[in-house]
């Protein structure tokens, strides 16, 4: 008989919502303002008063939401060497 324990494909998937979850945003959604959209107007109304400090702490919350990371990119010359670039004549390697 086999036990318990790790096993290929078992288990929620990364990222997945649970039905809980996915009920309570669909809710919001249909309700007409969500989470994001109560950030987004603290953060107007603060920056119409010119409180800079706190609309740049709730725009600094919200941007992971409307603005994705960048990834991290290396760049490499041909056989992952150096970049070999020409400035006024005179070959450089970056």
């Amino acid at each position: 008989m086999a036990g318990g324990g790790r096993r290929p494909g078992a288990g929620r998937k990364p990222g997945s919502a649970t039905t809980k979850t996915r009920e309570i945003a669909e809710r919001a959604i249909a309700e007409g303002i969500t989470p994001l959209e109560v950030m987004l107007t603290a953060m107007r109304h603060h920056a119409d008063a010119s409180r800079w400090d706190e609309a740049a702490g709730v725009a600094k919350d919200c941007a992971p939401y409307i603005h994705p990371r960048l990834a991290a990119v290396e760049h490499k010359g041909p056989d992952d060497g150096p970049i070999r670039i020409s400035i006024n004549g005179t070959d450089a390697d970056l």
